[in-house]
């Protein structure tokens, strides 16, 4: 190879998997990315999959499972949303296997996964989507730092697209657009932080003083009542806290059978290799969340009295 994108054809296979909830903004990105690093790039679409899945379970039961848009339950939603992408982890694993006999090669690829420490941290993923795989490079490296490292790449490479990726609203793509997000430059309309109900930036936060500060909820919510006592009020830290480490225990489960990561941070969540108690946590913090709400009620009777004072 001469440069370096042809050396990133013959090593680098990507796919983009899109379905019909896919937005033209995000497919247009994976294309651009793809020629920018050379890689054997295909675009696809994978409805044919999903609808073949749901026609086995309509009929099993007789019952068809509708996106809460089209007027089914929450339930109904989320088995539509991580068919979608558990599909994506079985077309990767087959294409890493004929992709090579398709190129007129022999042996086998290695499929990559894409899930970041704060997506496992906050079990924000489906459990054997594409962040299943044989290896992730990213799978120890939170959204903040990897923005910072994309915005660092696309100037150091010349690559725009990485931009652009970097400053698009993060977002699964896996519900139906909305009636006014189907132009080409249109972002989807579902995106991670409204359904998880915290910023990755907060996420972030709470990765580094789970891990690198060991704390747990009740020494977590006295560090963010300080860190964050300009913009939040004690029992804003503490609903804040609570729906973290809810989410971080009922999840747990998924980080068992995690894909093994590189690891260059000292807050990656993959501490299950080691340690699986973390799994049988009571995701309720009875004891824990008890002390919060006590602590919380201290500081506005504090506030409450120095009003009157």
């Amino acid at each position: 190879p001469e440069n370096a994108q042809e050396m990133g054809n013959y090593v680098l296979h990507s796919c983009y998997m899109g379905t019909e909830n896919s937005g033209i903004a995000t497919t247009n990105r994976a294309k651009r990315l793809g020629e920018s690093v050379g890689s054997y790039h295909l675009s696809i679409k994978i409805d044919v999959m999903v609808s073949a899945v749901i026609q086995v379970f309509a009929s099993t039961f007789g019952k068809t499972p509708r996106f809460t848009a089209h007027g089914g339950t929450t339930q109904e939603d989320l088995a539509l949303q991580n068919i979608q992408a558990r599909l994506r982890m079985v077309t990767a694993y087959l294409f890493a296997q004929l992709l090579p006999w398709v190129r007129g090669r022999s042996g086998f690829l290695l499929v990559l996964g894409s899930a970041n420490v704060d997506e496992g941290l906050r079990g924000y993923m489906t459990k054997y989507d594409c962040s299943s795989a044989d290896l992730n490079p990213i799978g120890a490296i939170s959204k903040g730092d990897l923005k910072k490292m994309l915005f660092w790449a696309s100037k150091q490479y010349d690559w725009h697209v990485l931009a652009e990726i970097a400053g698009a609203p993060p977002t699964a793509e896996l519900r139906p657009l909305a009636e006014s997000n189907t132009g080409e430059d249109a972002e989807h309309s579902q995106l991670d932080e409204e359904e998880m109900g915290m910023t990755y930036a907060e996420l972030g936060m709470f990765g580094t003083l789970r891990k690198l500060s060991r704390c747990g909820p009740v020494s977590m919510f006295r560090k963010l009542c300080v860190s964050w006592a300009s913009t939040c009020s004690p029992s804003q830290v503490a609903e804040k806290v609570k729906r973290f480490f809810f989410y971080y225990s009922v999840n747990r489960h998924k980080m068992c059978t995690i894909t093994p990561a590189y690891h260059a941070e000292g807050y990656s969540p993959d501490d299950n290799r080691f340690d699986l108690r973390q799994f049988l946590y009571n995701v309720k913090w009875p004891r824990q969340f008890a002390v919060i709400d006590q602590l919380v009620q201290e500081a506005e009777a504090h506030e409450e009295g120095k009003k009157h004072v």
